[in-house]
């Protein structure tokens, strides 16, 4: 009972703040231009490579984890699960302490995907639970199946809060791996292109999150350092307001992400359309912190 709480908790979280993953899988409202302090380029959408059909896709028992008396095999993979697709995991704790055993930083296809996890076991036990991927996530990247997925773990002491184990990047292929023809949709107009990083704005999404609208961007990390990218400075027709936006994106990954604004804060500007946005991205490294760039004013209309 335990876990089922934990596991709608953090349905509740991923659907309130998530972040790289967090738009919506309808329409999206184009941006009629987007320019910047260096460029006032649009994008071009790149060449997609055809899609695999969806077909059944499964995983072979694997081991995933077994360090420091913890070991954690992935058993199956259900991809009709209630809140999306999901690793069925064995996970076992000989380490002399009770666990928190929760997962970040995960991949699916290249793209960065919301996850759903957090398993207590105690000492000298074991526990039979999920890995669950946020189905918002396959929308917003248009993943329709899985090929392959990275997986990092995140092991605490349950009492303490002190970090036991941060594992690096896992890599879990599932039986289509070989065959699959990997897409990327960069279409939209460039915000950003520098330092290894790619911004792309795609447009307005047509369905309001449940804050508010908001404006959906495409990223590529194509640097060798695992980065954060945040918005400064933004109005709305003239107006400053607050945004939601808050990405990790692991090098050599994509994300599709939202910028998201209060329905409270265009209310008391009387905006009752969003016509043009001005704002600038923060990027920084996500382990120290330091700022890798921070971009000239993109100035994005509707």
């Amino acid at each position: 009972m335990k876990r089922v709480l934990a596991a709608i908790l953090s349905l509740v979280i991923v659907m309130s703040f998530a972040a790289c993953g967090d738009s919506s899988g309808g329409e999206i409202k184009d941006a009629s231009s987007v320019t910047t302090g260096n460029s006032g380029a649009e994008a071009q959408p790149s060449e997609q490579a055809g899609k695999t059909e969806p077909e059944e896709v499964t995983i072979p028992e694997t081991v995933l984890l077994e360090e420091s008396g913890v070991k954690i095999t992935a058993k199956s993979l259900e991809m009709d699960g209630i809140f999306g697709p999901e690793i069925k995991l064995l996970i076992e704790n000989n380490s002399g302490k009770d666990l928190t055993f929760q997962c970040k930083n995960a991949c699916v296809n290249g793209y960065m995907a919301e996850t759903m996890m957090s398993v207590d076991v105690v000492n000298g036990k074991k526990a039979n639970d999920s890995l669950i991927f946020a189905a918002s996530s396959f929308e917003a990247c248009g993943i329709d199946t899985i090929a392959d997925m990275e997986i990092a773990f995140h092991i605490f002491d349950t009492a303490e809060w002190e970090t036991y184990l941060d594992t690096d990047a896992i890599q879990l292929k599932t039986s289509i791996a070989d065959t699959y023809e990997y897409t990327f949709d960069d279409s939209g107009s460039l915000a950003y292109d520098g330092n290894g990083v790619k911004i792309v704005i795609k447009g307005l999404a047509e369905d309001e999150s449940i804050f508010g609208p908001s404006i959906v961007v495409y990223m590529e990390n194509n640097s060798d350092k695992d980065i954060t990218v945040q918005t400064r400075d933004v109005s709305i027709n003239g107006f400053m307001v607050n945004a939601m936006f808050s990405c990790n994106v692991v090098a050599g990954k994509k994300a599709v992400d939202t910028i998201t604004f209060m329905e409270s804060d265009l209310s008391e500007n009387d905006i009752t359309a969003i016509n043009d946005v001005e704002l600038s991205f923060h990027v920084f490294d996500f382990e120290n912190w330091e700022t890798i760039v921070d971009t000239e004013v993109v100035n994005i209309t509707f």
